[in-house]
């Protein structure tokens, strides 16, 4: 008898915090949607309210929000912060455009789609995706005019697509870099895993809008004023040198050099993580490895270096290159926000037991964890938007799930992945990148569906398909 009433009360309250994840994930949406909150407050908010209807102590419960905000920007701040200011010299040395005009060059101007899908990849690694794509329009339009396309959206929509899912899913974006602090993942197998589906993303993408793009897509007269305006590009001849708004003229980088500055961080990372796998811990090569491998100190050593490469030997001075650095933080403030709000909110439903009892209720429908994680952050995503805000209310559902289970590093990685995949399929009119490609490529809501709602999902499921396979392997 005395068993029975003690697993009612077990029942019970963990029905009682299963209705208190439901009531918390409810209200977030309803703020964020329908009353139009800031994420970030609306993130806090809610946590608290979780806190102590879940029966976290008054006193306990703003310690326990500040624990998690601390926690989770420990390091997410500083790759965020870094990956900013690496992406602004990018940016503000031309490198974009080089990049652009090299790839162009290399694969011809019948095959101009291709080389600037490939381009886009390289600029969206270490620049947001709203300010890459919208560096990438004006030449978008002039190598869409240079190949005779009637629309500039037929070179320019798969660019988007892709870029945005580089966004999501690869580091130092915020979003992926938060989750993975949740998860207490590797950065640098994340960073892995996240390049290897970009490839055949990147090429689901490419003979996916083949298809699409045999349909004729009427521009918004502004765009298409524009695009007849637009001078056709002569990669074979382009800018030696680019002039700033103070009227200092500066020498562009090279192809390589850019390229470079974006790659090097990526490889410090990755000899990090291959460095664990081979060497003995508390030897030198293992303790080297790990200290020039760490994402912070590689993000660090990059940005330092491309202060110099990109921008004081370009011609910049030190103080203009400085600011122009400084600058690109300033996008990224709020999502740093966004990201530990996350954080604060995962950690609330570890301490009040939430996070447990959905876990066990997610384990309990025999479903993989890594697809329970994709769905749990389409579901956000189709409802609120915002791919950083989706990703991280699903970590913070499956967090418990993920750290108690005993699961490699790879397969953390993969379940990262599958977080990164649900946050980028099934975008629509709610999602801020939508109305970005799509106003800048002149398109209705409808073609904009049929192009970036399509383009997006098919890479997400295709990448889960691919996370599947990899996880009976892992």
């Amino acid at each position: 008898m005395e068993r029975s009433k003690q697993e009612c009360e077990t029942t019970l309250s963990t029905t009682y915090l299963i209705a208190v994840a439901i009531i918390a994930i409810a209200s977030l949406l309803l703020l964020v949607m329908k009353f139009k909150w800031p994420a970030f407050v609306a993130l806090i908010a809610v946590s608290i309210a979780t806190g102590l209807a879940a029966g976290i102590p008054t006193e306990e419960v703003i310690g326990t929000a500040v624990a998690g905000m601390g926690g989770t920007l420990g390091s997410v701040a500083i790759l965020v912060g870094l990956g900013a200011m690496l992406g602004g010299a990018i940016e503000k040395s031309g490198g974009a455009e080089v990049i652009t005009e090299a790839f162009s060059r290399k694969f011809g101007r019948e095959r101009i789609g291709v080389a600037l899908l490939v381009a886009s990849a390289f600029v969206a690694i270490p620049i947001f995706f709203d300010v890459g794509f919208i560096i990438l329009v004006p030449i978008i339009f002039s190598f869409a005019k240079a190949a005779g396309y009637h629309s500039p959206a037929i070179i320019g929509m798969p660019v988007a697509v892709l870029m945005v899912f580089i966004h999501n899913c690869v580091p130092p974006h915020p979003g992926i870099v938060g989750t993975t602090a949740l998860l207490h993942g590797s950065l640098g197998m994340v960073t892995i895993v996240g390049l290897i589906l970009s490839i055949p993303v990147g090429f689901a993408v490419h003979f996916l809008f083949k298809r699409i793009n045999k349909q004729e897509f009427a521009m918004t007269p502004e765009v298409e004023l524009r695009y007849q305006e637009t001078l056709e590009a002569d990669p074979e001849h382009p800018r030696a040198t680019l002039t700033l708004e103070d009227g200092t003229v500066v020498r562009r980088p090279s192809a390589g050099l850019v390229i470079f500055s974006i790659l090097l961080p990526i490889a410090m990372i990755t000899c990090g993580t291959i460095g664990a796998l081979i060497f003995d811990k508390g030897s030198i090569g293992y303790k080297t490895t790990q200290f020039l491998g760490s994402s912070q100190f590689a993000l660090l050593f990059s940005t330092i270096l491309a202060f110099y490469l990109l921008g004081v030997a370009r011609g910049f001075s030190t103080a203009t290159i400085s600011k122009l650095m400084d600058d690109a933080v300033g996008p990224a403030a709020i999502v740093i926000l966004v990201t530990g709000a996350g954080g604060v909110f995962a950690k609330v439903l570890t301490e009040s037991g939430v996070g447990k009892a959905v876990s066990d209720l997610l384990l309990s429908t025999g479903l993989p964890i890594f697809f329970l994680a994709f769905l749990i952050a389409t579901v956000f995503k189709v409802a609120q938007g915002s791919g950083t805000v989706a990703s991280l209310a699903a970590a913070g559902l499956v967090q418990d799930a993920v750290l108690q289970g005993g699961y490699s590093q790879i397969q953390v990685a993969l379940i990262l992945a599958a977080i990164g995949m649900g946050s980028v399929a099934l975008s629509h009119i709610n999602d801020s990148g939508f109305w970005i490609a799509t106003k800048f490529m002149g398109l209705s809501v409808r073609d904009g569906l049929r192009t970036w709602s399509v383009g997006a999902t098919v890479g997400g499921w295709l990448g889960m398909i691919i996370i599947s396979i990899l996880w009976l392997i892992a």
